[in-house]
């Protein structure tokens, strides 16, 4: 079952220069990076991306937070690739994720109003064809 997913470096990880070690950890995997793209995304992109969370108190610092600087956008294809990088990313909570995710090694809470962990992957099959669509114009 090959699929493929977004990845997001979050502007935490590119300031923080990991974007080197974060995309290294994907290819150890066995994951293929098919497209790879830096921008610094405006509100309205961000806006479509978690649209599910709009009305909640995060969501306003959440926009601020990822519009503050460059993102890395990969589409990553693989076997089971979705729950594959989620695993490979951790739990959403940097204090609490594994040794040896992403976010257990890197990570860590700032005791900011947004959760700043490096990373964002797609949740389901049908997030992932939203999301890359969004950030890669729907192209394969």
């Amino acid at each position: 079952m090959t699929q493929d997913t977004l990845v997001l470096i979050k502007p935490d990880g590119v300031a923080r220069n990991l974007i080197g070690v974060i995309l290294a950890r994907i290819e150890a995997k066995g994951y293929v990076i098919v497209d790879l793209r830096m921008l610094t995304p405006d509100r309205a992109l961000l806006g479509a991306h978690y649209a599910e969370h709009l009305g909640k108190p995060f969501f306003d610092p959440l926009l601020d937070f990822m519009s503050s600087g460059p993102v890395v956008a990969a589409r990553v294809r693989g076997h089971r690739v979705i729950e594959g990088f989620r695993a490979l990313a951790g739990a959403t909570d940097p204090t609490t994720a594994a040794p040896g995710s992403i976010r257990g090694d890197l990570g860590r809470d700032w005791g900011e109003r947004v959760q700043k962990n490096l990373v964002h992957g797609s949740d389901s099959p049908a997030s992932a064809e939203r999301e890359l669509g969004l950030w890669f114009g729907g192209t394969v």
